[in-house]
């Protein structure tokens, strides 16, 4: 695996990006960085299902705006709006992901509308995976770290409100009375379910939340959290986006689970919020 990098690589440093450089001009170092990237994946094979079936007017080239897609989180654009004023105003981006003139970048809707399906069909995710499966696969992995962090969304974002508890009569039961069972808990269900059933059960809706910050201050944000397994190397394997109220144990085994099936490592790490029976066991 580290030889087939390691070649692939120097293919891209030594042959790929001067020859870039030589037919669109000096290559910045976020130029550099995306090339690299985009030599790394293999998305011809992803993008199939997005290719013009004969059925009216061709759409835009979607493996060109999977490429301005990422091109968005290299070079940090805030919007959609500021990547396509990008894109028309840079020919060397421009160039990079596959448009030659100006004429040829798509409208602002059109990548609303591609952007809107890559995350219907979470497409950044099978990406992931299958750059993943192709280099870890077979690699042993000493340790995964696993931890969460704050993702903030704007302050229009919808908000679901919670469901009002439901109380039951106060006080213990009558003499002969069978006491109410009370439901499982969602960490007493989830090592008994597929990974499918418990990512299903977990909530993904924007809402507020808190957390102690390393110098032992509350922070507080309204959006989602992002749970991460980094290996050695620090190498992302899996990362599962939830609503920020998410108490961090409560992604732990679908993570686990999820992990598994991608890498083998030796032991895993995790600080005391995720000190519980169920992810013991």
């Amino acid at each position: 695996m580290k030889a087939e990098l390691l070649s692939l690589w120097k293919h891209i440093q030594r042959q790929l990006i001067p020859a870039l450089g030589h037919e669109l001009g000096e290559l910045s170092d976020k130029d550099r960085k995306f090339v690299e990237v985009i030599g790394l994946l293999r998305l011809n094979p992803i993008a199939e299902r997005y290719g013009w079936r004969g059925v009216g007017c061709p759409p835009s080239s979607r493996i060109w705006m999977i490429h301005a897609l990422i091109a968005k989180e290299i070079y940090q654009f805030p919007t959609r709006k500021a990547l396509v004023e990008a894109l028309r105003s840079n020919p060397t981006l421009r160039g990079l992901c596959g448009w030659e003139s100006k004429a040829d970048v798509p409208s602002e809707s059109t990548f609303c509308r591609a952007f809107e399906r890559f995350a219907e069909d979470r497409l950044p995710e099978q990406i992931h995976a299958e750059l993943i499966a192709r280099h870890c696969k077979d690699k042993l992995a000493g340790h995964v770290s696993r931890d969460s962090t704050a993702i903030k969304a704007p302050d229009n974002s919808p908000i679901v409100k919670k469901q009002e508890r439901v109380r039951g009569k106060p006080g213990r039961p009558r003499k002969g009375e069978a006491p109410v069972p009370a439901e499982p808990k969602r960490l007493d269900l989830q090592p008994t379910r597929t990974l499918a059933e418990n990512l299903a059960d977990l909530p993904t809706a924007s809402d507020c939340s808190g957390k102690r910050g390393s110098k032992g201050n509350m922070e507080y944000w309204r959006g989602y959290k992002l749970h991460v397994d980094v290996i050695d190397g620090d190498i992302p394997v899996s990362a599962i986006l939830t609503s920020a109220s998410t108490h961090d144990s409560q992604v732990a085994i679908p993570l686990m689970q999820m992990t598994t099936q991608r890498v083998t490592s030796c032991y895993q790490l995790m600080d005391a919020a995720y000190d519980a029976k169920a992810i013991r066991e």
